[in-house]
């Protein structure tokens, strides 16, 4: 019996049906993960770098020059004063948003300067830690300190806390701001380092 040009594509074609569904429905498959992997990744993380404030005690190295290397103190008007630069807004800013900010206005002066900011003391400020923890209260910070720090001052958690959702009460210029910790996400390095901030409330539910 001879088979047509139709008849053989046709019976090509039921074969590799199945096969051609197959391979669809496994790109298919591939594909469909991706979109819901996207929409099931958890939130992040909140992280804050440390923000200066005033009363807190700098160290300004700017390398090989140490006529321009000197220890500071942000005044209540949240300025330092620096040899050349003058006055410089300190307040708000993180220790590297500042390093930039001299490293810049010294370009005037040298060439590529390179210019290091250490915090030597924060000005002493308290948080408040409630909720599950061995000792909860109000929690002295005398230099940039971390929320697990600040819960580890506090005895840390008792046994039933749920160490995922810790809850930091910030009260800002717009508003009250609700942050969330994962302390597990932290301990194993996952997120950057929390940093508190004066008048911040850490609820451990």
């Amino acid at each position: 019996m001879k088979h047509t040009p139709l008849l053989v594509a046709l019976s090509i074609a039921a074969l590799l049906g199945p096969a051609a569904r197959r391979a669809a429905a496994a790109d298919g498959a591939d594909k469909k993960p991706a979109s819901d992997k996207k929409g099931a990744q958890a939130a992040p993380a909140p992280s804050e770098e440390y923000r200066l404030g005033p009363g807190d005690k700098l160290r300004i190295e700017v390398y090989k020059d140490p006529q321009l290397s000197q220890s500071a103190q942000i005044r209540p008007d949240g300025k330092i004063t620096l040899p050349l630069i003058g006055d410089l807004d300190a307040t708000g800013r993180t220790p590297i948003e500042l390093r930039d900010s001299i490293a810049t206005s010294l370009k005037e002066y040298i060439t590529n300067p390179t210019v290091t900011v250490i915090v030597v003391e924060a000005l002493a400020s308290q948080v408040f830690v409630m909720g599950e923890v061995a000792h909860p209260g109000p929690v002295q910070l005398h230099w940039p300190t971390t929320i697990l720090q600040a819960l580890a001052i506090a005895g840390g958690f008792k046994e039933f806390a749920n160490t995922k959702d810790v809850k930091v009460m910030r009260t800002t210029a717009s508003g009250v701001q609700t942050l969330r910790f994962n302390s597990k996400d932290a301990v194993n390095g996952e997120v950057k380092p929390f940093f508190l901030r004066s008048g911040d409330t850490v609820i451990v539910p």
